[in-house]
C-alpha cells in the first residue's frame, strides 16, 4: 500500500510499471518517498512562515497545506516530464530548466525553516534592533517638543533674571540708606534726615516693584511651567502610542533581515541541505542508468507517435490522389457535347428567371 502511494508519488505509469520488475517499482519508489517528503518540508516551513505573519495556527496549517500541495504538485510534474534519452547531454538539456525550478524551491522552503532553527540568535539580534529603534523614536519625537520647551524654559530664566536684577536694585537702595541714616555714606551726617527719607522713600519704591515684579512673574513662570509640564506629558504619550509598533517589529520581513546579519556559512549549508533533497528526484533520474520501464515508456510513446504520424501521412496521400483524379475526371468531361447542351439549357432557364423578376420588381415599383 505505502509502496503504491510512493509510486504514485513518482508520477510514473502505474500500468506500466506494475509489469516491470520489484527492483524498477522500488526506484520509483524511492523517487516518489522524496517527492512526498519534500512537500511534507515546504508545509511545515510554509506553515511556520505563515504564522510569522498571521498569528494563527489555524489560517497557517491552511495555507501551508496548500503551499505543500502545490509544491509536491511541482515536483511530481518535473520528475515525470524528465525522460531518460540515449544521450547524456539530451538529459541534462532536459533537466536544465527544472533544476533551475528546484533551485528556487528550495530556496523557498529552507528559509522559513532557518528561521525556525535560527530564532534565539533572531531574537537577539531583534532586541537589539528594537531598542535602536527605541532610542531613535524617542530621539525622533523630541525633536517635536525639545525645542518649544527649551524656549519656554528661556522664558522662565528671562522672568527669573528680572527679579534677580529688581532684587539686586532694591538691595543696592536699601543699603544706600541705611549708609545714609548710619552717615557713612552720602551726606556724611548721621541720623534721618531729608536726604536719609529721600533714600529710604525711593528704596520703598523699589521694594514695591519688587513685590508686584515676582508676583506678576511668578504667575508666568507658572503658567510656563503647566505648558512644558503639558509638552512633557505629550512626548510621553507619543513615546507610549508609537512603543507597541517597535514591539511589535519581529514580522516576516524583520526576521529573514536579522537573519541576513548572522554569519552566513550556517545558513548556506542548511540550503545546501534541502537543495539536495529538492532535487534528489532529478539527480537520481540522471543518474539511473535506462531501465525496463524507460524502454517500456519508450515503446508507447513511439508506437503511438509512428502510428498518428503514418495515418496523417495516409490521409494527405489520399487527399492529394483524390484531387489528382477529380481535376482528370473534370478536365476529361469538360469537352463532352452532353454536358454542354444541358449546361446552355439550364443557363437559359436562369436568364429567363431573372428576366420575369426584374420585371415583376419594376411593377411593383410604378
Amino acid at each position: 500500500m505505502l509502496k503504491q502511494f510512493f509510486i504514485l508519488c513518482s508520477g510514473a505509469d502505474t500500468d506500466i510499471l506494475n509489469d516491470c520488475s520489484v527492483g524498477e517499482q522500488n526506484k520509483y519508489a524511492g523517487i516518489g518517498a522524496t517527492v512526498f517528503f519534500t512537500a511534507v518540508m515546504a508545509t511545515i516551513a510554509a506553515s511556520y512562515a505563515l504564522y510569522t505573519v498571521f498569528d494563527n495556527l489555524y489560517s497557517s496549517i491552511f495555507f501551508g497545506l496548500v503551499w505543500g500541495l502545490l509544491i509536491f504538485n511541482l515536483d511530481r510534474y518535473i520528475v515525470s516530464t524528465i525522460k531518460k534519452r540515449d544521450s547524456i547531454i539530451d538529459e541534462i538539456l532536459q533537466a536544465t530548466p527544472r533544476i533551475f525550478l528546484a533551485v528556487i524551491i528550495a530556496i523557498v522552503i529552507s528559509k522559513p525553516l532557518e528561521l525556525k532553527i535560527f530564532e534565539k540568535e533572531i531574537n537577539q539580534v531583534l532586541l537589539e534592533q528594537k531598542n535602536d529603534l527605541t532610542l531613535a523614536n524617542q530621539n525622533q519625537i523630541a525633536e517635536q517638543f525639545n525645542p518649544k520647551i527649551d524656549e519656554l524654559n528661556k522664558q522662565i530664566l528671562d522672568l527669573q533674571s528680572q527679579i534677580n536684577t529688581k532684587e539686586t536694585e532694591v538691595n543696592a537702595l536699601y543699603n544706600t540708606y541705611i549708609s545714609e541714616a548710619e552717615g557713612t555714606a552720602g551726606s556724611k551726617l548721621l541720623g534721618k534726615g531729608p536726604v536719609y527719607k529721600e533714600k529710604r522713600d525711593k528704596h520703598d519704591a523699589a521694594l514695591a516693584e519688587l513685590q508686584q515684579l515676582k508676583t506678576d512673574n511668578k504667575a508666568k513662570i507658572t503658567t510656563l511651567e503647566d505648558e512644558i509640564l503639558e509638552l512633557q506629558n505629550n512626548f510621553n504619550t507619543n513615546v507610549a502610542s508609537s512603543q507597541p509598533i517597535i514591539d511589535n517589529f519581529d514580522g516576516l520581513m524583520a526576521r529573514i533581515t536579522a537573519l541576513g546579519e548572522l554569519p552566513w556559512l550556517p545558513s548556506f549549508f542548511i540550503f545546501l541541505l534541502f537543495l539536495a533533497i529538492e532535487t534528489s528526484p532529478i539527480i537520481a533520474k540522471l543518474l539511473a542508468s535506462k531501465g525496463e520501464y524507460d524502454y517500456k515508456l519508450q515503446d508507447q510513446e513511439t508506437t503511438i507517435k509512428t502510428w498518428t504520424l503514418q495515418k496523417v501521412a495516409e490521409r494527405e496521400l489520399l487527399l492529394k490522389t483524390d484531387n489528382d483524379i477529380n481535376n482528370k475526371v473534370y478536365t476529361e468531361i469538360a469537352d463532352e457535347e452532353d454536358v454542354i447542351n444541358y449546361k446552355r439549357k439550364k443557363a437559359k432557364e436562369l436568364m429567363q428567371l431573372q428576366a420575369d423578376a426584374f420585371l415583376n420588381k419594376q411593377k411593383g415599383i410604378l
